[in-house]
Order: C-alpha cells, then sequence, then structure tokens
C-alpha cells in the first residue's frame, strides 16, 4: 500500500454477508423488525479520499451511471459535510468490485467507509455511534459497517451486540442478476412472522426469510443455491442475489470458484471480526 497521508488516503468498504436473516414483522413506518448475523469478508470496493479547499464534493471512477444525487457515496458525504458544518470538499474515486443489487452490502457499505473517512480527514471528531446516528437515514445496513464489527442485529438493523465468529474461507456466487430490496421487502409474499430469537441463536434453527420469495421471483439464484449445495450447504445472503458457501480453507473455497459456470461470477474471501475499512483506519496517524 503506498504511503499514506492525512490529505489522502484509500480504504476498503467490505462486503458484508447475512449468515441468517429472520423478519419478525413490519412497522406502521413500512421498516421491517428483523434479526441477522453479519460478518465482514476482507474483500470489496477501494475507495481514495483526497482533500480540497473548497466545498464541493466530486466523486469519480466506477459510479455506474448513476446521477451524483442519488449517489450514496455523495449521499453520506453531503450528509457529513452539513451535519458538521466543514467549509472543506473532498475528491473521492471509487473502485467498484462488489455487484450492485447482491445483497452484499456494497452501497451501504460505500457510505459507511465514506462518513468513517470523512469524518478522520475533515477532522469532525463524531463517535461511532454519532455516525450510526447519521448513517441509518442512509440504509439500514449503514451501521453495522459503521460499527465495523461482527454482530448480531435487531430492530430494523440499528440495534448491535458485538459477536467473535471463527474465521472462515467463503465463496460467493453472483448470478448476475440485480435484485430490488425495495421490491422484496414490500412484496406480500414475504414471510414475516418469524419469532423472535429466545436464548443462544448458534442452539437455535436458522434461516433466510428472503430466500423462498427470491427463488421464485428469481429461478437462477435457485440455480445458484443448488449448484453451491454440491460443495457444502449453501445460504442467499440479505434480498440476495448472491449466495455463498462456507469452508474451512482458503484451498477449499477456491476449488469451488474454479470450477465455476461461465455465466455467473464470484469471488472467495475470509471472514474477519474487525472491519478491513477499521483497520485500515486506524494505521493512518
Amino acid at each position: 500500500m503506498t504511503k499514506q497521508t492525512m490529505t489522502s488516503f484509500s480504504l476498503l468498504a467490505p462486503a458484508k454477508l447475512n449468515l441468517f436473516l429472520h423478519i419478525n414483522g413490519r412497522r406502521e413506518d413500512g421498516y421491517h423488525e428483523l434479526e441477522t448475523l453479519f460478518t465482514f469478508l476482507n474483500y470489496g470496493d477501494e475507495l481514495t479520499f483526497t482533500l480540497t479547499n473548497t466545498a464541493s464534493i466530486e466523486v469519480t471512477g466506477d459510479t455506474q451511471g448513476i446521477p451524483l444525487n442519488d449517489n450514496l457515496i455523495y449521499k453520506a458525504a453531503i450528509l457529513l459535510q452539513n451535519h458538521c458544518q466543514i467549509s472543506f470538499g473532498v475528491k473521492i474515486n471509487l473502485i467498484k468490485i462488489l455487484p450492485m443489487g447482491g445483497g452484499v452490502g456494497g452501497g451501504s457499505s460505500d457510505a459507511a467507509s465514506t462518513l468513517l473517512a470523512l469524518n478522520k480527514l475533515w477532522k469532525c471528531h463524531l463517535s461511532l455511534d454519532e455516525l450510526a446516528q447519521l448513517g441509518i437515514k442512509l440504509g439500514a445496513d449503514v451501521p453495522v459497517f459503521i460499527n465495523g464489527r461482527s454482530a448480531l442485529a435487531q430492530g430494523i438493523g440499528e440495534k448491535l451486540v458485538d459477536v467473535e465468529l471463527e474465521k472462515k474461507w467463503f465463496c460467493v456466487v453472483h448470478p448476475n442478476e440485480h435484485i430490488s430490496t425495495a421490491k422484496i421487502f414490500t412484496h406480500p409474499n414475504l414471510k414475516r412472522d418469524t419469532p423472535k430469537l429466545k436464548g443462544d441463536w448458534q442452539q437455535q434453527t436458522l434461516r433466510n426469510d428472503c430466500e423462498s420469495l427470491v427463488k421464485k421471483l428469481c429461478p437462477e439464484v435457485e440455480k445458484t443455491l443448488q449448484w453451491l449445495l454440491k460443495y457444502a450447504p449453501s445460504k442467499m445472503t440479505g434480498t440476495g442475489s448472491c449466495c455463498f458457501a462456507e469452508f474451512a480453507t482458503q484451498k477449499e473455497a477456491q476449488l469451488v470458484l474454479e470450477n465455476l459456470p461461465n455465466t455467473w461470477s464470484g469471488f472467495i474471501a475470509s471472514s474477519v471480526n474487525i472491519s478491513p475499512a477499521h483497520t485500515q483506519l486506524n494505521a493512518i496517524h
């Protein structure tokens, strides 16, 4: 990695996996009560932040043609700039690695890494809790990326309890389908009545409540889950479309990736209990 300075540095925006996702009910405001277990992967988008003396915020790189005002990176920067009344600006360059609409948290992770980086670059001195309160305005998954620890999440995803998980290697497969989170969470056939966990979650039967609906709406996801099942128990993350299987070693995960049908894409990565964005940020002085 190149020498880091306080006027310009890069941060990873890591992928997340939902190791399970239970939906307990729907609130009057449209949000869902849920319980989910988040783990981070040592793999993700890369964002480079360069301080500028004007107040403008510029986002370059792999922006996928998303209008600036709809870009979560831009929204995060504006949110923090206004909240802290910052007169500086920033140039942010994105190298996009994570698939959009894949359920691995790419947009939320980009937004969280932006808040974390600019809090340091602009010397805002906000606590992680304060950043998370801002982040929830951008999306329900943003606080877990700001918290930066493997966590059991409840509420709409903002109530976090840190957990220590054993390191695993994951093969993550993207069937090249874009799944709209909003479409899944507003669908009338989504299962919304799973009882809340009681006692130790590790002793209970766990699943992704979105999976059965997504398989019906997107047969390619079902094919992916069936294909992965040849190697290990398969699961879908978030609202899809990415599916994954876990392995004890890098070699096992790599062998699965090498057999991947060429109509799909994928990657392997190890899980980490502390987000790589936090590890990198702590190394910048």
